[in-house]
């Protein structure tokens, strides 16, 4: 199995990172891990994504009757007293150990590289729609590893009901933008950047098309939106 490729990778980072890869799959990921930088990367990069979720979820400390419960089950040939305290210490120390086990993973996870920040675009009303009433720019985001970019217009962005706006990346070499897609109405967006659909590119923009996007794979309408950007 090539472990470098990297819609593979990403598959199985992400299956091990969400906790649905269990039992000999997780272990053997976890054996992979020291010998496939594609698979650290893309490790690494899911739980980037994933660690702001667990913000907003406040840490819960079990009370100490379930400590004292699992201990009376693993050895109830001792008394409760006894066995209580011999097993809340076992599980104390495993759980320092697993703690050093999770800090060791993640410095094996970081070590390819640092990690690099997001890289912001700030993409200006162009034309017509820079003189248009409340007119605000859209501002991008895209990850540190180049994977995915994130819009979000300052004010919501609207297109008249029978024409849409899509996000184009175009390469300083003149080759014609690259189509990232159409962007919802009045919205944000989360687009996953494939290949090297950033290599040699320097500004994203925005045109106005019909419904689904260009018939033709390049602009058609006017450009409304521009903001260049170096990686």
């Amino acid at each position: 199995m090539d472990y470098g490729k990297s819609d593979l990778a990403d598959a199985l980072a992400a299956e091990y990172v969400l906790g649905t890869m269990h039992g000999g799959a997780r272990r053997r990921f976890e054996a992979l891990l020291p010998a496939h930088v594609a698979l650290r990367r893309a490790t690494a990069a899911w739980q980037e994504r994933l660690l702001p979720l667990t913000a907003a979820i406040d840490p819960v400390e079990p009370p100490g009757e379930v400590w004292r419960k699992i201990s009376d089950r693993l050895d109830r040939r001792k008394s409760v007293v006894t066995g209580a305290w011999q097993r809340l210490s076992f599980w104390r120390g495993f759980a320092a150990l697993a703690s050093v086990a999770a800090i060791g993973l993640a410095v094996l996870l970081a070590s390819p590289r640092p990690g690099a920040p997001p890289i912001v675009v700030v993409l200006a009303p162009t034309g017509a729609a820079a003189s248009a009433p409340g007119a605000a720019p859209i501002v991008a985001s895209i990850s540190g590893d180049g994977a995915t970019l994130v819009t979000r217009p300052i004010v919501p962005v609207a297109a008249q009901p029978n024409l849409a706006l899509e996000l184009w990346a175009v390469p300083t070499d003149g080759t014609g933008p690259r189509s990232l897609g159409v962007l919802p109405t009045g919205a944000g967006a989360t687009v996953a950047l494939r290949g090297k659909v950033l290599a040699g590119v320097d500004t994203l923009a925005v045109s106005v098309e019909p419904p689904g996007g260009s018939p033709t794979g390049k602009p058609t309408g006017p450009i409304v939106y521009a903001g260049k950007f170096s990686l």
